[in-house]
């Protein structure tokens, strides 16, 4: 079962030959990565669309489900996705890519609709923000304002569509979880801004799924918006405290005030979770008003089994025990971070896109090369970066204070990882599971940076352990860059590669890597 979702039968009673053929955007995300293997366990035929299809190679699902390479702006390759499919999932958004990330959801969202006429898709679903009733849109967020466009976009496709609105949903990972669990854990006492007393309706994530699965087999002559939430209305204020009991922590002292703009708001979010204040401002600003579900039509179509949909404890509980048994399937961060760099690591030794810089290290072992490979790939979130925590936390301090994700991300896996996990401020690029593992920079650079660890060994030979930092700078900038922080690297990149190898020392005999 995928991380707090429910399995849900076709009901149509179709083999696995004649089973219709669902295409999945955003499967690198939160809800995409999740809907994948629901789609599968409901018999369907599942084909994903992704720009790098290597992000989704070490999903426990890759195996059964197509990938085609393809971008939402480009006609081209959504024609060949939507080639024979079914239903289409439309889960992608433009969040946070720039000042015209409205119109790069607009022109997408046309696209996709164009592409799935043509191709004669039966069916659209796409997952929006649920908006506040009374409300002119004009007033609305540019981010609630988007989902919304979009919508009405792909309604107006001439493809059944469904949307789905939700407010906050509630399960391991997902950004509002995170901001919710980390302020309330964090803070035993706080000044809040007056959006904790707005009034929300969350839902759990299982719901959510059990909803987009269900939603294609809804009749062909249904096509609008439908509300979706759980069965509660909750103030901001009322979530955290029913987490802090849920969580068993004592009751908190909350006081609102009115100073705390939204993007004020989002900073203080960003301070106090590790959710960066580039995704926390359109989650705190999409809490500015009421967002509660104004109509429940969807349960006339996909009555909501006994027990469903869960409420807020129920779901808050669900997530907790995910968490702490280190189950988290996705996460907020499994997406691209906004603007980060995504140029892969050239692979031409004399690069002609300029200079590439590098600090080289290597080591020699006794310990065997699987517990030198088992301290490499679990680098990083609460295991650390093996030399001068100060120095690794002064930079993640620096990162977030010009917007970027900074150190707090930490990992989805406490043991293992895949390519295209977020981990701390780089995300993961290759894995040679055993071999290789190399991380790509998303912090803010000037520049592009990776880290490099392998694990090097010749049959009953010494085990060796190498290790490149690479930097390729931009401008002057990004040279002087890497002359002013060069001197710190024997520390550092030199600790950091002594320090791996004395915890692989440790591991071989059977200790844990920092006893």
């Amino acid at each position: 079962m995928a991380d707090e979702a429910t399995r849900t039968t076709t009901g149509d009673g179709a083999t696995a030959h004649e089973a219709p053929t669902c295409l999945v955007t955003g499967a690198s995300g939160y809800i995409g990565g999740r809907l994948v293997p629901e789609l599968l366990g409901a018999g369907y035929r599942v084909r994903c669309l992704a720009r790098t299809p290597g992000k989704l190679r070490d999903h426990p699902w890759a195996g059964r489900a197509q990938v085609v390479q393809g971008d939402v702006l480009d006609a081209a390759s959504v024609a060949r996705a939507m080639d024979g499919v079914d239903v289409a999932y439309y889960l992608v958004h433009a969040l946070g890519t720039g000042r015209d990330f409205e119109q790069t959801d607009r022109e997408a969202a046309r696209v996709f609709g164009e592409q799935a006429r043509r191709a004669g898709v039966r069916r659209l679903v796409y997952l929006g923000g649920l908006t506040p009733e009374g409300v002119a849109e004009s007033h609305l967020s540019p981010h609630l304002r988007s989902r919304a466009e979009v919508g009405r976009i792909l309604l107006d496709s001439g493809v059944p569509t469904a949307v789905l609105r939700a407010a906050v949903i509630i399960g391991s990972g997902s950004a509002s979880f995170e901001m919710l669990r980390y302020l309330t854990e964090r803070l035993p006492a706080m000044v809040t801004p007056r959006w904790v007393h707005t009034r929300i309706q969350p839902i759990a994530v299982r719901d959510v799924l059990r909803v987009l699965v269900g939603c294609s087999r809804l009749p062909a002559d249904v096509s609008r918006a439908f509300d979706i939430g759980g069965p509660e209305v909750l103030t901001y204020r009322e979530m955290m405290q029913r987490y802090a009991a849920v969580a068993g922590l004592p009751r908190r002292l909350i006081v609102p005030v009115p100073v705390l703009t939204p993007g004020l708001s989002s900073q203080w979010v960003g301070l106090v979770t590790p959710v960066p204040a580039s995704i926390a401002r359109p989650l705190t600003e999409s809490l500015r008003h009421e967002v509660v579900c104004r109509e429940r039509d969807i349960e006339r179509y996909l009555p909501s089994p006994p027990g469903h949909p869960l409420g807020f404890d129920q779901a808050v509980a669900l997530a907790l025990q995910r968490v702490r048994e280190a189950q988290v399937v996705t996460r907020w961060s499994s997406a691209s971070v906004p603007g980060a760099p995504s140029d892969p690591l050239p692979t031409d030794p004399d690069w002609a896109g300029g200079s590439l810089y590098a600090d080289i290290r290597e080591r020699e072992t006794d310990a065997a090369p699987k517990a030198l490979w088992q301290v490499i790939e679990g680098i990083g979130g609460e295991n650390g970066w093996y030399s001068f925590p100060l120095a690794w936390a002064v930079r993640g301090w620096l990162d977030r204070l010009v917007g970027g994700v900074g150190l707090r991300r930490g990992r989805r896996d406490a043991r293992r990882l895949r390519v295209g996990d977020s981990l701390d401020f780089w995300r993961v690029e290759e894995i040679e599971r055993g071999r290789l593992l190399r991380l790509r920079a998303e912090m803010r650079l000037p520049g592009l940076a990776w880290l490099e660890m392998r694990v090097d060994g010749n049959g009953g030979g010494p085990v060796r352990y190498r290790q490149r930092a690479l930097f390729h700078p931009r401008g002057l900038l990004g040279h002087l860059y890497w002359w002013s922080v060069s001197p710190f690297h024997a520390v550092v990149f030199g600790g950091m590669a002594r320090n791996i190898v004395r915890a692989a020392a440790r591991v071989q005999h059977g200790h844990a890597p920092h006893s």
